[in-house]
């Protein structure tokens, strides 16, 4: 192992990694950044759907494929999302379910902020 301690969490499951290096630190702080673009946040959603080409993205987001594939390019070297080929075509795909999962429990805490006002 490298130095990392696994915490309880109050409700008895394992919450994962509370020690993490400065390097680590740095990368999940620039994954946090990334996800801080309403379009990134879209396509992820939209990926989370199954897999899309660009220009279904695009055309479903009414986004310019530029854009789109600006987009995926970060996504992809940030490792949110995966791109699968077939023929000449690559469709995107959320990486992983972690990915998803922490856009899910994002969006649900959203959802009950919002539901009580």
């Amino acid at each position: 192992m490298t130095g990392r301690k696994t915490k309880t969490h109050p409700a008895g499951e394992s919450v994962g990694s509370t020690e993490l290096s400065q390097n680590e630190v740095t990368i999940l702080a620039e994954t946090f950044r990334l996800l801080g673009d309403p379009s990134r946040l879209r396509i992820l959603f939209c990926c989370m759907q199954g897999s899309r080409s660009v220009g279904d993205i695009a055309e479903n987001l009414e986004l310019s494929q530029s854009l789109v594939s600006h987009h995926l390019r970060l996504l992809r070297g940030a490792r949110l999302v995966r791109g699968v080929r077939n023929a000449k075509q690559i469709f995107y795909e959320v990486a992983d379910e972690h990915v998803s999962q922490v856009l899910l429990d994002m969006a649900h805490h959203i959802a009950e902020e919002h539901g009580d006002d």
